[in-house]
């Protein structure tokens, strides 16, 4: 059996019916786009690790089909992903004598930067934010006071929010996918089981809050008569950021801002690490400790001033 022939066949049996429909998506991209492409006519017997490094190297080089320029780690690494486990099946299944696909190297990705903004950027934000008459903007605020993801805040509903109580219920998200041919936001469970949460609302935020919902007539928190895409609550947010004179950032640095914020504050790592949904507090810790380089310094110079 060819390549070309079994990773259709692996999707729709082992991966549609159990995936999220935005994974087999990014799965089904994957194959369409780069297995197929590079070593679709292999028989799957001829797929070694040397057949798949060099599928590699050409990807990191030649792979992005817009440029033609080479593509990143992180790509790259997903797309070996995918071989893998289509691979794994194959090898169950007797197709393979065996599963050689672990023995590829992968490429190295560069640690990410955690880009957030800075206490002036972040008054800039809420002050254009606050004056904008648009209810959807207001959810800017919101993931700069609370954290959420952007697909969690697109989510949000006025029945999520517990305002006797001070609570969001974060118990689903979404994102933009095709449904039917037709490209549309899609609404999940959220991506971990640590990802469905309780979320306190700070007090001072309460009153702007119950004001957005008296002139709300949408369901969602982030609602107009027109239902928001996540490309398109991106776009709006650039161009705020734009017009008030911010350096560009992608929508996460809210989400970032906020964890810099509160560890700050002196928010221990535990407490932050349930707000955000992660797994477990080392993951909070290994990902914002480095931000904190300017409050690092703030406070070695408060204790120099004992000298």
């Amino acid at each position: 059996m060819k390549v070309k022939e079994w990773l259709p066949v692996w999707l729709k049996n082992y991966i549609k019916p159990t995936a999220k429909e935005k994974t087999y998506v990014r799965y089904s991209e994957i194959v369409k786009n780069h297995l197929i492409p590079y070593i679709g006519k292999l028989e799957i017997v001829d797929v070694t690790p040397l057949t798949m490094q060099q599928m590699v190297t050409e990807l990191s080089a030649h792979g992005n089909l817009r440029t033609g320029g080479g593509l990143s780690a992180n790509t790259v690494n997903a797309i070996i992903t995918v071989m893998q486990a289509a691979l794994q099946v194959a090898y169950h299944l007797g197709y393979l004598p065996e599963y050689t696909a672990d023995k590829v190297k992968r490429p190295k990705a560069a640690e990410k930067q955690i880009e957030c903004f800075t206490v002036e950027e972040q008054k800039k934000i809420e002050t254009a934010v606050l004056a904008d008459r648009r209810p959807k903007m207001f959810g800017i605020v919101l993931c700069l006071y609370t954290g959420l993801r952007i697909g969690e805040l697109l989510a949000l509903e006025w029945s999520d929010v517990d305002f006797s109580k001070g609570e969001l219920t974060i118990s689903k998200s979404c994102h933009d996918g095709k449904k039917d041919g037709r490209y549309c936001r899609l609404t999940e469970a959220p991506k971990t089981p640590t990802s469905r949460r309780i979320v306190p609302i700070p007090k001072q935020l309460l009153p702007l809050l119950r004001e957005q919902k008296k002139k709300s007539s949408s369901a969602f928190v982030v609602g107009e008569d027109k239902v928001q895409t996540v490309r398109s609550y991106q776009y709006s947010f650039s161009l705020l950021l734009r017009r008030i004179g911010v350096p560009h950032r992608g929508f996460h640095a809210l989400r970032h801002t906020f964890a810099t914020r509160a560890l700050e504050c002196g928010m221990d790592v535990k407490t932050l690490a349930e707000i955000l949904g992660h797994k477990n507090p080392t993951v909070t810790l290994n990902r914002y400790v480095h931000s904190l380089m300017p409050h690092k310094h703030e406070m070695m110079n408060r204790l120099g001033k004992l000298l």
